[in-house]
């Protein structure tokens, strides 16, 4: 699996790429990925160059394929005038619309009060809701005051294992998936429905990109949660 990590620090040393750093971390040990940063300092020129003329450049390219191949998203920003960073949202501004479609992302923020944290929920899970992403439940944000604090690392570790568990279950669909298209007619004698339907007694109902199966007795059987997420992703 491919972990991909997008940090919006702008200093150096950043406390936002070490937040991103450690979330990485964690994630990476409950999945096994392998884990891949994009610092958006080093692509600024190349975003306002897409901005004005609609192109990319190399290094943006491929930090934008990166985010798209990606099996899940970890994005971490600094909090700007109680929001993102405009460069943050100026990536994802140039990124493909489909792109993160039923993919799984942890947002996370960092900031000098902690009086900024509900900008992860006034600003970042919109934001990743209205490009269809399926966010985890559990956001990290860390004030100044919390690194070397109690529940921070608690925090890292929820979230991570919350985004290690989903990007599983999501490999687990789409292995099961591909096996069930090479075998065309599961054990328990059932037959994949056509595409975009769901099954009612008696018929299918078209619901665009849900999969389901129809019994052969005319019953049906319900389709895990993990597989309706890995049919939205392109």
């Amino acid at each position: 699996m491919r972990l991909v990590v997008v940090s919006a620090g702008l200093s150096v040393p950043s406390s936002t790429r070490l937040l991103a750093d450690r979330l990485a971390a964690a994630t990476a040990g409950g999945t096994a990925a392998r884990v891949e940063v994009v610092e958006l300092r080093d692509l600024a020129v190349e975003i306002a160059h897409n901005l004005t003329n609609g192109f990319p450049g190399r290094a943006l390219g491929s930090a934008l394929d990166a985010v798209t191949a990606a099996d899940g998203l970890i994005v971490v920003t600094p909090v700007f005038s109680a929001s993102y960073s405009g460069l943050f949202k100026s990536f994802f501004d140039v990124l493909d619309k489909d792109a993160l479609a039923g993919k799984p992302v942890l947002i996370a923020a960092t900031g000098g009060s902690s009086r900024h944290s509900l900008v992860l929920e006034h600003a970042m899970r919109p934001l990743f809701a209205h490009l269809r992403a399926v966010v985890v439940p559990t956001a990290v944000y860390a004030a100044s005051e919390d690194w070397g604090a109690e529940g921070l690392a608690e925090r890292i570790d929820r979230a991570a294992g919350e985004l290690a568990a989903l990007m599983r279950g999501l490999a687990a669909a789409a292995g099961a998936a591909t096996g069930a298209a090479g075998a065309g007619t599961d054990t328990t004698g059932t037959v994949p429905a056509p595409a975009g339907t769901v099954p009612v007694q008696g018929g299918t109902t078209p619901v665009h990109g849900v999969p389901a199966r129809v019994a052969s007795g005319g019953g049906f059987e319900v389709v895990p949660f993990e597989q309706q997420l890995a049919a939205l992703r392109p």
